[in-house]
């Protein structure tokens, strides 16, 4: 059975390897180190189907240097440890550090994580990470301070382009068959920028038609993907309108449209971090002072779907997106925040009233820092009346309260104690 067309077409070489120039074209900073025949440890950050696997093997081959894998979804703290030995016994001499590549690092508990440190730190493997996830949130600090990272993007149209042109030329299956690209935006669309999903589409478009030649069209794509039972696709175009529809029907208060997103996101096989991330997101964005209660619950919903993952996560998933839905919602925070952003771009770096400063040293106090600050703790009601905002600012109002019981009783409090301001 041949395999699959994504499989067949992997580059071996940088020279074959499209897009990511930021990172290994001429000059740039991970070529200039396969060039040299010596990387350190690193992360490879970047949506799916850019190139993080490929590129780590691409590197490894380079460098003719041993190379091991483990993924985080199979694998667990005693898998590290045998392959970490595996690598100390097989290192020799005059090689450079083998390579150990762990695909969806973010996927990897504390304590593997943490299995880890050691290796890196004395080079017994240099740690090639992948994750389409942000490190900060899902990679320990330690291991991640002995980690240089590496961003990557989603292929540009061009690079779909040329990914299209070269697979065509060069695969052996489909170079055998006559196939017009008559018309490539809906490939184009549907894969997001994810060259893998872009390979599919092409294969099982190909796949469908019994003719030796075959002329791509967008309704030819489109009718061809509306067929296939699994169109959801967590890379492409799809999976920001499923997501959309998810978060504007918590947005407009149906919990029925809401849940049964959520089931098609599920079905799908979406990341259920990236759902529960989204629905912390809503709770701030939708929700926000109306029931605060709401980020909350999301939050926790965003812990416990961490620890006990599929499928009993799609329990507090359901749980959350039910309570947002049905929740009163306000979007003054996130109103008065873009509000407040849009005055410091137009405005710059307005000077911090005197009476604010902080006077940690002698002359600071002698240049008047902090003279006249009024501590509210020491007033009626641990509050008095001075100036915050900076002297041309003084007049500018940014949060405004929204129509609902909370912010009511918020809009009453200030009211009361700064009179005209709110």
């Amino acid at each position: 059975m041949a395999q699959p067309l994504a499989e067949r077409m992997r580059p071996k070489s940088l020279k074959d390897y499209i897009g990511q120039s930021h990172l290994v074209g001429e000059g740039a900073v991970l070529r200039q180190m396969i060039d040299a025949g010596h990387i350190s440890s690193f992360i490879l950050w970047g949506p799916p189907g850019v190139g993080k696997t490929t590129l780590a093997q691409i590197i490894a081959h380079q460098l003719e240097t041993p190379f091991y894998t483990l993924s985080a979804v199979s694998s667990g703290v005693k898998e590290v440890r045998e392959v970490i030995e595996r690598a100390r016994n097989n290192r020799f001499f005059s090689t450079s550090s083998p390579i150990l590549f762990i695909d969806e690092i973010h996927r990897f508990s504390k304590s593997q994580q943490d299995s880890l440190l050691g290796a890196v730190e004395t080079g017994t493997v240099t740690l090639i990470g992948a994750t389409t996830e942000n490190p900060s949130f899902e990679v320990i600090r330690p291991l991640l301070s002995r980690c240089q990272l590496y961003v990557l993007k989603s292929l540009e149209r061009d690079d779909l382009l040329l990914l299209l042109q070269h697979v065509l030329k060069e695969d052996t299956i489909l170079k055998t068959r006559k196939i017009e690209l008559k018309e490539t935006n809906a490939m184009i669309r549907y894969a997001g920028g994810d060259a893998r999903k872009l390979l599919n589409i092409l294969e099982l478009v190909v796949d469908a038609e019994q003719e030796e030649e075959v002329v791509i069209t967008d309704e030819r794509v489109i009718n061809r993907l509306q067929q296939n039972p699994q169109a959801y696709d967590k890379g492409g175009e799809l999976h920001y309108d499923i997501i959309s529809a998810f978060i504007k029907s918590i947005r407009g208060s149906d919990p029925d449209a809401a849940i049964y997103w959520l089931a098609r996101m599920i079905e799908g096989g979406e990341e259920p971090s990236f759902i529960a991330r989204r629905l912390v997101i809503s709770a701030a964005e939708d929700i926000g002072l109306a029931n605060p209660n709401a980020l909350l619950l999301a939050n926790a919903c965003f812990d416990a779907v961490h620890k006990i993952g599929w499928p009993e996560g799609r329990i507090p998933l359901a749980e959350v997106t039910i309570y947002l839905a049905t929740s009163a919602k306000s979007n003054s925070a996130y109103a008065a925040i873009n509000k407040a952003i849009s005055c410091v771009r137009e405005t710059g770096n307005q000077p911090v009233p005197l009476h604010l400063r902080n006077a940690p040293t002698k002359l600071m106090q002698q240049l008047g820092y902090g003279d006249g600050y009024k501590y509210a703790h020491n007033y009626e009601g641990h509050f008095v009346k001075q100036q915050f905002l900076p002297d041309a600012l003084n007049k500018n109002s940014f949060w405004q309260p929204q129509d609902n019981l909370t912010e009511k009783k918020l809009r009453d409090k200030m009211q009361q104690i700064w009179k005209d301001r709110y």
